[in-house]
């Protein structure tokens, strides 16, 4: 098994793939790395300073991922979790990203639009390239275009930062109904959420795109597309975060403002890390 691969998902905007179509052989699943060869590989060099404010192995071992699993991802943007689910589930196990509908959204520009519509193909070209497979075998859409087949067969979701944007956009409902539908009966999902601070309002941190959200706002949509919440961790905690910035969460790294802070702001940012976050696991509601 090559490993030596997703280097280029840092340059796929947006989303999604299932890869695995190969089925795995004995000798495939001698192949399979575990998660710690996974994180420690070449192809991590510029991911691995981020391991300790997003916790992978604490985290994946909380959402309950095993290699042989069956994995879904909402929205891997840039692929930082792609390049350690993808490599660690692919050999035994199965990887899909997906993301929402794109004819639901609103561009700036016709060249936004055409970005965002033209990533199906994009990412099944860099995943058959990463990964030495034929396109074909790459299996990549969005919510509206979930093949039939798909339905039933996942055993995680897992989305990570990214609850914020479904709210604000009013797509969560779509995107939970997308993956309720994929999951088994005993499926989960997993959820890692910038966490607004205590006592906060709504107005401040749901109705306004702050980045964090009340963790009631988050259960309480979950819950209105048949989830529960059966267990809650604080791997990803940070209690150096006031969750309060002006600026909202992009005020941290690694944001640090989009470059419109001083050195001394990002020095004092960068001292207190990335944000707190709540992490949530869910199961289908009976």
């Amino acid at each position: 098994m090559k490993l030596a691969l997703l280097a280029p998902f840092a340059a796929v905007a947006g989303v999604a793939a299932l890869t695995g179509a190969v089925p795995a052989t004995a000798d495939d699943h001698a192949a399979a790395p575990t998660l710690a060869e996974v994180l420690a590989h070449e192809r991590r060099d510029d991911d691995r300073a981020r391991d300790q404010y997003r916790r992978p192995t604490e985290t994946l071992s909380f959402f309950q991922i095993e290699p042989t699993m069956t994995v879904a991802e909402y929205g891997p943007g840039g692929g930082w979790y792609t390049r350690v689910l993808a490599p660690y589930l692919m050999p035994a196990g199965g990887y899909i990203a997906f993301n929402q509908d794109s004819d639901g959204r609103e561009y700036r520009d016709r060249a936004q639009e055409a970005r965002s519509k033209g990533w199906t193909e994009r990412f099944k070209s860099g995943i058959a390239e990463a990964m030495g497979v034929e396109s074909d075998s790459v299996m990549a859409f969005e919510t509206d275009e979930m093949p039939e087949d798909v339905a039933g067969t996942v055993d995680r979701v897992v989305i990570f930062r990214s609850m914020h944007g479904l709210n604000i956009g009013n797509r969560a409902d779509d995107v939970l109904k997308a993956a309720r539908m994929m999951l088994k009966d005993d499926g989960m999902v997993g959820v890692v959420q910038h966490r607004a601070p205590d006592g906060a309002s709504y107005d401040d941190y749901g109705a306004r795109q702050r980045g964090y959200m009340r963790k009631q706002d988050v259960i309480a949509i979950f819950a209105a597309n048949g989830f529960e919440l059966v267990a809650e961790s604080e791997i990803n905690a940070n209690p150096n975060d006031p969750a309060n910035w002006e600026g909202g969460v992009w005020t941290l790294p690694p944001s640090l403002g989009f470059g419109r802070q001083s050195e001394e702001e990002m020095a004092r940012h960068r001292a207190i890390g990335e944000s707190d976050r709540m992490t949530l696991l869910f199961k289908k509601a009976d």
